[in-house]
């Protein structure tokens, strides 16, 4: 036996074999059954140790060790019992369950950085037992939040059968993580192409001076016309002609004429209709109150139209200087 020539593997034989079995025995709790066998078969092969073998053996063991000096720790099981010994057993569940996410590795992985709703969007039309194995990988507050935006009929159903499972094959996992990765893929793409740079929009129209944003919306209406009626509609709404002050309102009144009010008023809160009338005749208010119950069922296109026109009507005024306050600012209706 040559020292020069030992692998690895005879090395540890011969380690172990010097320092006795109780003190083997206590490195082999720490390995795996491979390991183990791939140790003992090496050391049933060794009848004689060489009294240099011996010696070039355990002095590059205390070389090693030397170098390597300091603590050792299997990490993510000290976390674990760490946290396990917290003192709040709701505040140690989360907290195992936050661990669990940043150090294992899940299939389904991606679906934890999705809000549990875009989720649910994704797979309500699958069938319960593919939603419940796909759950059955997530956290135990991510899955239930996913859950409440399932469909009633369904949810104790995907509970059911996921309280059932036992063993699924990697092959299956493989499948279907690929299939949600291609679906959320497409439907976070479609999200931000149509509603992102569309609320955008509106936040960058809303913030600008009126004069600005009048003129913005009005190029905008000669090279897309319903782009800019999507856009007027999220930033001027009919409910916020309740937060104009009562001169204001009197302005637009003096525009627009009592069925159009009606119409318009159909559909409004008890707040906006008290501030239309409060700046009215009492005469006038009975007119609109018998309108309102004469009109019957409308179709609620025509009644958001109306409400439209008047909040343009308003606008208008606005940008003439018709709804200038006494203190010289202007009210934005937005």
């Amino acid at each position: 036996m040559n020292s020069d020539r030992l692998s690895g593997l005879q090395r540890a034989a011969v380690l172990l074999m010097c320092l006795g079995e109780e003190t083997a025995a206590r490195v082999f709790d720490e390995l795996s059954d491979e390991d183990i066998h791939r140790l003992t078969g090496s050391m049933a092969t060794i009848a004689h140790i060489p009294l240099s073998i011996k010696n070039s053996v355990l002095q590059q063991y205390m070389d090693d060790q030397q170098e390597s000096a300091g603590l050792y720790f299997k990490g993510n099981e000290f976390a674990r019992n760490s946290i396990q010994a917290t003192r709040s057993r709701e505040r140690t569940e989360s907290l195992l369950n936050q661990h669990t996410d940043k150090t294992e590795s899940r299939p389904f992985a991606l679906l934890s950085s999705i809000k549990p709703q875009l989720v649910a969007d994704i797979i309500h039309e699958e069938h319960p037992q593919t939603i419940a194995l796909i759950l059955s990988t997530q956290s135990s507050d991510y899955a239930s939040e996913v859950i409440t935006f399932l469909p009633e009929e369904s949810q104790a159903d995907i509970v059911h059968r996921i309280a059932k499972l036992e063993h699924v094959s990697v092959e299956i996992l493989d499948t279907l993580e690929e299939y949600l990765e291609k679906e959320i893929g497409k439907m976070v793409h479609d999200s931000q192409k149509e509603i992102a740079g569309f609320d955008r929009a509106v936040e960058l129209l809303s913030r600008m001076k009126h004069n600005l944003n009048t003129s913005i919306l009005g190029q905008l209406e000669d090279t897309d016309s319903d782009l800019a009626g999507r856009i007027r509609k999220k930033m001027f709404t009919f409910e916020a002609l309740a937060d104009l002050d009562d001169r204001i309102l009197q302005s637009i009144l003096r525009k627009i004429n009592n069925e159009s009010l009606a119409l318009a008023l159909k559909t409004a809160s008890d707040r906006l209709k008290q501030r239309f009338f409060s700046n009215m005749s009492s005469r006038a208010v009975e007119m609109i109150r018998d309108d309102l119950d004469s009109l019957g069922p409308i179709r609620l296109t025509e009644v958001e139209a109306m409400q439209q026109a008047i909040v343009k009507t308003a606008m208008k005024l606005q940008e003439e200087d018709s709804l200038t306050s006494d203190n010289g600012q202007e009210n934005v209706i937005a």
